[in-house]
């Protein structure tokens, strides 16, 4: 009689367990998406930005720490970072057809004055990457001009203004870490 029983119980845990699991089921299957996610102003209409973003001028938090030169691909912006972490000066810059990848990496080279790659008489060259045999680097336009570069051509300047030129020359010198973000 014991296994009788047994076999009893063990049929009624079964057939409990299915109950819940569709009970389960059936309640999960009518929340509403929106439950435990923040509320949003009904008259806004932009989502929330993270704080982090919310200040320019802010150094990206995932760029490291000391002195650096941290330059962020997807808001083409550039801080020149002191020793404590705090930003020197923040500028936009125009970006090159060709993108360093994501990393850090260090000046490898600098010249005063050349002809870019776009013929563009330039000033105040900092060089960090290489990608794809283009080099990588920062200079301003000698006629303090900042246009788009032809997108059909593989260009590694980064253009900066005169003022940033100067500032960034003074900053960056042989050696100084470049770190790159998204």
């Amino acid at each position: 009689m014991a296994r009788s029983s047994s076999g009893f119980v063990a049929g009624l845990t079964a057939a409990a367990l299915a109950a819940v699991g569709f009970l389960a089921y059936q309640a999960s299957a009518t929340v509403p998406d929106t439950l435990g996610k923040p509320k949003q102003d009904a008259s806004s209409t932009a989502p929330r930005t993270p704080k982090a973003n919310a200040d320019p001028k802010a150094v990206p938090a995932a760029s490291g720490r000391g002195e650096r030169v941290v330059y962020a691909l997807r808001s083409d912006r550039v801080w020149l970072v002191g020793p404590r972490n705090k930003p020197k000066r923040v500028f936009e810059v125009t970006p090159s057809t060709v993108d360093p990848r994501p990393g850090e990496y260090s000046v490898t080279t600098r010249s005063g004055s050349v002809v870019g790659s776009d013929g563009v008489p330039i000033e105040h060259v900092v060089r960090f990457a290489n990608v794809d045999g283009v080099a990588i680097g920062f200079s301003a336009a000698v006629d303090g001009s900042v246009p788009k570069p032809d997108p059909t051509q593989q260009t590694g300047g980064i253009r900066e203004t005169r003022a940033d030129g100067n500032a960034m020359w003074e900053f960056a010198t042989v050696g100084t870490k470049i770190v790159v973000v998204p």
